[in-house]
C-alpha cells in the first residue's frame, strides 16, 4: 500500500467534503477547515512523481487560490454570494482533483496487470 498516496487522497477528500460543508452551512471552521486539508493535500503533492502529478497538484493550487481568498473575504465580512463563489471553484478543483486520483488509480492497476 502506498502511504503517501492514502494521506494525499486522504486530505483532498477532507477539503472537498468541508468544502461541502461550508457551502451548505456557512459555518466558518468548515472553510478554516477546508483551507487547511487543501494546503496539507498540496504539500503532500509536492514530492510526488506518478503519472498525473503535475495536473494533481495544478488542481490543488487551483482550490488554494480560492479557498485561501474565500476565507480572507469572509473574515473582511465581505459579500456572502462572493465568499460561496470562491468556496464553488475550490469544490470543482477539488472534485477534479478526486477524478485525476482515480484515473491514475486506474492507470497504475492497468500497468501493473501488464507485469
Amino acid at each position: 500500500m502506498d502511504w503517501s498516496k492514502v494521506w494525499t487522497s486522504f486530505f483532498v477528500m477532507m477539503s472537498l467534503t468541508t468544502t461541502v460543508g461550508f457551502i451548505y452551512d456557512g459555518d466558518p471552521y468548515a472553510l478554516i477547515a477546508s483551507v487547511t486539508f487543501n494546503l496539507i493535500a498540496t504539500l503532500l503533492k509536492l514530492g510526488s512523481k506518478k503519472t498525473l502529478s503535475a495536473e494533481l497538484l495544478a488542481t490543488s493550487l487551483a482550490a488554494d487560490l480560492h479557498l485561501i481568498p474565500a476565507l480572507v473575504f469572509y473574515e473582511m465580512g465581505a459579500r456572502t454570494s462572493l465568499v460561496e463563489a470562491m468556496a464553488w471553484g475550490g469544490l470543482v478543483a477539488n472534485i477534479f482533483s478526486v477524478i485525476l486520483i482515480i484515473v491514475e488509480t486506474v492507470l497504475e492497476a492497468r500497468d501493473e496487470s501488464w507485469l
